[in-house]
Order: structure tokens, then C-alpha cells, then sequence
């Protein structure tokens, strides 16, 4: 059999601890004998669709990927337009004074620059600064031309390159102290169409145009240009963000529209992720590993804005762990609230229970009684705010329960009675779905505070089902039809639609969550289920299997923190708690976890 060693060139370190988080590590294994799992370290690169730009155009870009700014450039003439980014979506902001294309810009959206390019007529060296609504002149440039790179900011601006007639374009670097241009240190190679980033002090110039496309990488320390590592791409006209020794350039055209993105490291550049939609005259901002590139053309003016993400986070594999156990082993309860503030209520022991513990994340204390013991009860909401409804006496019950954290009061009662029932929402926006009135149930009801009315029904009639979600967004996973059902239905607060099948069909089943971050464990196939699965929206994938085996369980948490207590194993009911770790990022470095 293949081993790592012989993939990758590395034996499997065996710490006891894990190394320090880095991209150094990236592409490393190693054993955590303290833990007792398997780890390996990946850098997550991508680029994801942003909102579009209100007017496809190329463009003049500064700000960062939550705060751009867009400004001028061409649709087919020359513009004035001015855009606003805030992460998701752009809105208008204050026209410049002179309409203008192949400019440069730097600074942030409430204090933008914008200097130099072409009117449609001739280039121009106006300057002028964006105080987050409008535009006012600044000091003009010493040199006038179009095509050119820039970084910085409002009151120290750098400029550098350009075109002012004809090939090979220009060498000349001018500095901005926020009123008025000063002659700087000359490039080393002559071009235009370069892309910038960094500081006045601190200067990037990588790529562009002088007759040929050009892969120079120049770096300025506030009076000269120095050479360093060429781009791996030579281009013209791409995006640019970042800083000296930490940049991004992405885009451009090589005689055709580029696609490709660039990491710099102060010394060499990598190649990443490339743009979704290749692109040149396209608008750049933000830092290496969160960039912005918006506008431009393809050949057609465009309006695509894309999102670059470079994360070092930490992703761990799925792994049930074991919790502390209840005071009353139990099965058919309800179950509420998070992985860290759980709550489990009702359910049967040797007899019908009223019992009501809370767990903290580590152990389960005794919470107040609730005024109806039943078994087969449905529940939602929070540790401190929930509600139990429904479930089976002696007979069927409509009742249901408010929880305050310490008691349980008389809410108002189901329309129909019923048990076996899917619960989601909260205490005061409930959602109670399915169950058995006899017979099953595509029954729905919403919950105000006070009073349930009726809601649209599933399209599969069903009982012993899980639920998740919230009131105007829920989740109908799994249950028992005329046999067990792998069906997933959605409800947006007034209709239920078919979502996508879980790969087991079970009954019995328990669910924690949201619409579009699922989680699915336990239950019966025919026999007692340790399985879990997770869902995104659309649908269902395996993950890692609980330790112990269970249906009529309760479930609380969410997707990456599920909660799964109780139960019945198919000979004896349990007092076992499990907590579910879902592969999950954290700000320190990715990590895939096998346990």
C-alpha cells in the first residue's frame, strides 16, 4: 500500500501537541498523541461572487473588500460615476468632477483619491479626493498621462508609470502629501498598464505594457525603485491590493483576457485561484487574502465583482464525543437549545416523565417539573425560553408548556392533538409539523406566544420525525410514512417543499440546526441507528456515526455543536450524552482532523 511518505516526501510527525499554526506548515501530518487524532494543515483559496457593480464599466478601485470604491472609467465613453462596496452590495455615491478613464486610484472609501487617464479626448493630470460623498479637486499632477498605478493614501499618494503618447511608456513616480505632487525616484523599466499596492513608502509596480507585456516586479522605499521577483504571468492592466511584502494581483489581458491571480511574499510570486471572469481595466482593493476585484472588460464592459478569501483556518473532521449523562435515562423527550445550554424534557422511564434537566456543556442539573408528564414530545427554542407541546399521556395531547429557565407555565394548546410531531422555532415563534392524531399527521402549526394557528401542510404525512430551524425557515427530516421515509421537506412560514432526501431513511430520529445547516442522527432502519448526516440546503451527506446507537433521542445545537441525549437502544433505555464537533474553522490555521 502507498504511504504518506511516499506521496508526499514526509514522514508523519507523532507531537503531543500541535506545532504552531502556519502556512509554513501547510501540507503537513502529524499524530496528536494527546488527543489521539490525525491532522493535517491546508491553506483555503478562493475567489466567490460578490454583488455586481450598478454600472458594468472599467474601473478605478481603492478601499478594501468590505469599504470600496469605485470610480470613473469607460462603458463606452468616458464616466463619472461613483460606487460604494459594504461587503455585499453597491450603492451610489457623489460623481467625480472630470469623467475619466485609465486612472489611478488608492485610499479608503471615506477617503479616496483618484489621479491622472484619459477624458475620451486627452489625458489629463487631474487629481481628486473622495470624502465619502463627494469629490473635490486636488493638486494636479506634475505629469500628465493615462494608464498609470497607484497606491497609499489621501495625504501620501504614490504614482508611477503610465503613457503619455506612444510606447514605451513612462519611468516617472510621483509623490502626494495631500495637496500637491513632488517628483519621486524613477521606475526601472518604462510601461503603463501596471498594477500597484503598498504605501508611498513602501511601493509595489508589477506587470504592465511597453510594446510587450511585461512580468517586472519593482519595489519603492520612498526614493527609489528596486528590481525583484517577476510575475509568473506577464499582463497588462490587472488589479492590484495589498501591501509590499504581502500582494495580490489578479486579472489583466495578455492579448486576451486573464483569469490568473498572484500572491507576492516580499520576494517571489505564487500562482492561486484564478478570477471566475478573466478580465482587464478591472477596479482592485483590499489586502492579499482579502481582495476585491470589480469592473472591467471581457471584451464587453462587465459588472462581475468577486470576493478572494486566503485563510489559514483551522477545519476539523467530525467526531461525537461523550457528555456527561442525565439523571433520568429516558427516551421519546424533547430536546432544546444549544450544545452548551441544552434542555431535556418529558419523555418515558419506567413510567410517563415530567422531569426536566439542563446541561451546561458538561454535566445536566434539575430543572422544574412540567405540569403534564407525557412521553412522544415535540419542543423548541432555548434553554431559558422553550416550549414542549403535544406528545401522549394516556391518550393524545394537545398541551402545551412555556419553560423560563426555572418553570414550566400553561401555554396555549394545539389545534389538533397529536404525538410523535417535529418541532422548530422558538417560544414565541414555534412551528409543531406531523406527528399522529392516529393516523399521520401532515398537519402544521405556528406558534405567536400565546396561541397556535394552522400553517400549510407537508406534502409527506408523517410521524416520529425531526425538526429544525426556525419558524419562517424549518426543516422536516426523516420519520415514519407507510415505512420509514428519507424524505426532507422545507417551510418558508407558509408552504412546505421538497428538499433533498437523506441517504438513510429512518424513523425515531433526532435533528438540531438550521434549513441550510442540517444536522440528522440517530433513529431506526429496521434496527437502531447510530447514524449522522448533515445537510447544506440542498442535500445530505454522511458523516461520522454516533458512539452509541439510539431512536426516540433528543437533539439540541446546531450543525458544528449538536447535542444528542437519551434514548432507547433497542433493549434498555440510556442516560448517554454526546456532543457532535462538525468540521469547523477557526481564525488559527486549517486543520483536517481523522480521528
Amino acid at each position: 500500500m502507498t504511504t504518506y511518505n511516499e506521496l508526499a516526501g514526509f514522514r508523519v510527525n507523532y507531537v503531543s501537541s500541535d506545532p504552531t499554526l502556519n502556512s509554513g506548515n501547510e501540507g503537513q501530518v502529524w499524530y496528536n498523541s494527546t488527543s489521539g487524532t490525525l491532522k493535517s494543515l491546508v491553506q483555503i483559496k478562493s475567489w466567490a461572487a460578490g454583488g455586481s457593480l450598478s454600472t458594468a464599466r472599467s474601473i478605478t478601485g481603492a478601499g478594501t473588500q468590505t469599504a470600496a470604491l469605485g470610480a470613473g472609467g469607460r462603458t463606452t465613453v468616458a464616466v463619472t460615476n461613483t460606487e460604494e462596496y459594504n461587503g455585499s452590495s453597491w450603492s451610489a455615491g457623489g460623481n467625480m468632477g472630470t469623467a475619466r478613464y485609465g486612472s489611478a486610484g488608492c485610499g479608503i472609501q471615506t477617503s479616496g483619491l483618484v489621479f491622472g487617464g484619459y477624458t475620451g479626448t486627452a489625458n489629463t493630470n487631474a487629481t481628486e479626493e473622495y470624502d465619502g460623498s463627494a469629490w473635490t479637486s486636488g493638486g494636479n499632477m506634475g505629469t500628465t498621462r493615462r494608464y498609470l498605478a497607484g497606491c497609499g493614501t489621501q495625504t501620501a499618494g504614490l504614482g508611477f508609470g503610465g503613457i503619455v503618447t506612444a510606447n514605451p511608456g513612462i519611468t516617472s513616480t510621483e509623490e502626494y502629501d495631500g495637496s500637491a505632487w513632488t517628483a519621486g525616484g524613477s521606475l526601472t523599466t518604462a510601461r503603463y498598464g501596471l498594477a500597484g499596492a503598498g504605501i508611498q513608502t513602501a511601493g509595489l509596480a508589477a506587470g504592465g505594457d511597453n510594446g510587450s507585456y511585461q512580468s517586472a516586479t519593482e519595489e519603492y522605499d520612498g526614493s527609489a525603485w528596486t528590481v525583484s521577483g517577476n510575475l509568473n504571468t506577464a499582463r497588462s492592466r490587472s488589479g492590484g491590493a495589498g501591501i509590499q511584502t504581502s500582494a495580490l494581483v489578479f486579472g489583466g489581458t495578455t492579448g486576451s483576457s486573464s483569469a490568473a491571480t498572484e500572491q507576492y511574499d516580499g520576494s517571489s510570486w505564487s500562482n492561486t485561484t484564478s478570477l471566475t471572469t478573466a478580465r482587464s481595466e478591472l477596479g482592485g482593493a483590499g489586502t492579499r487574502t482579502s481582495g476585491l476585484a470589480f469592473g472591467g472588460t471581457t471584451g464587453a464592459v462587465t459588472a462581475a465583482t468577486e470576493e478572494f478569501t486566503s485563510s489559514i483556518d483551522v477545519t476539523t473532521a467530525a467526531a461525537w464525543a461523550s457528555g456527561g449523562n442525565m439523571g433520568t435515562a429516558r427516551y421519546s423527550l424533547a430536546g432544546t437549545g444549544t450544545q452548551t445550554a441544552g434542555l431535556a424534557a418529558g419523555g418515558f422511564s419506567t413510567a410517563n416523565s415530567n422531569a426536566t434537566e439542563e446541561y451546561d456543556g458538561s454535566a445536566w442539573t434539575g430543572g422544574g417539573n412540567m405540569g403534564t408528564a407525557r412521553k412522544f414530545i415535540a419542543g423548541c427554542g432555548t434553554q431559558t425560553a422553550s416550549l414542549a407541546f403535544g406528545g401522549n399521556t394516556t391518550t393524545y395531547s394537545n398541551a402545551t408548556e412555556e419553560y423560563d429557565g426555572s418553570t414550566w407555565t400553561v401555554g396555549g394548546n394545539l389545534g389538533t392533538a397529536r404525538y410523535s410531531m417535529g418541532g422548530a422555532g422558538t417560544q414565541t415563534a414555534g412551528l409543531g409539523f406531523g406527528g399522529y392524531v392516529p393516523g399521520n399527521s401532515n398537519l402544521t402549526e405556528e406558534y405567536n406566544g400565546s396561541a397556535w394557528t394552522g400553517g400549510g401542510n407537508m406534502g409527506t404525512a408523517r410521524r416520529n420525525l425531526a425538526g429544525a430551524g426556525i419558524q419562517t425557515a424549518g426543516l422536516a427530516i426523516g420519520g415514519f410514512a407507510t415505512g420509514n421515509t428519507n424524505a426532507t421537506e422545507e417551510y418558508d412560514g407558509s408552504a412546505w417543499s421538497a428538499g433533498g432526501n437523506l441517504n438513510t431513511a429512518r424513523n425515531q430520529i433526532a435533528g438540531a440546526g438550521t434549513q441550510t445547516l442540517a444536522l440528522a442522527f440517530g433513529g431506526d432502519t429496521g434496527s437502531v441507528s447510530s447514524a449522522t448526516e448533515e445537510y447544506d440546503g440542498t442535500s445530505w451527506t454522511a458523516s461520522t456515526s454516533m458512539t452509541t446507537a439510539r431512536r426516540f433521542l433528543g437533539g439540541a445545537g446546531i450543525q458544528t455543536a449538536g447535542l444528542a441525549f437519551g434514548g432507547h437502544t433497542g433493549t434498555t433505555f440510556v442516560a448517554n450524552t454526546e456532543e457532535y464537533s462538525g468540521p469547523f474553522q477557526s481564525p488559527a490555521a486549517s486543520i483536517l482532523t481523522t480521528s
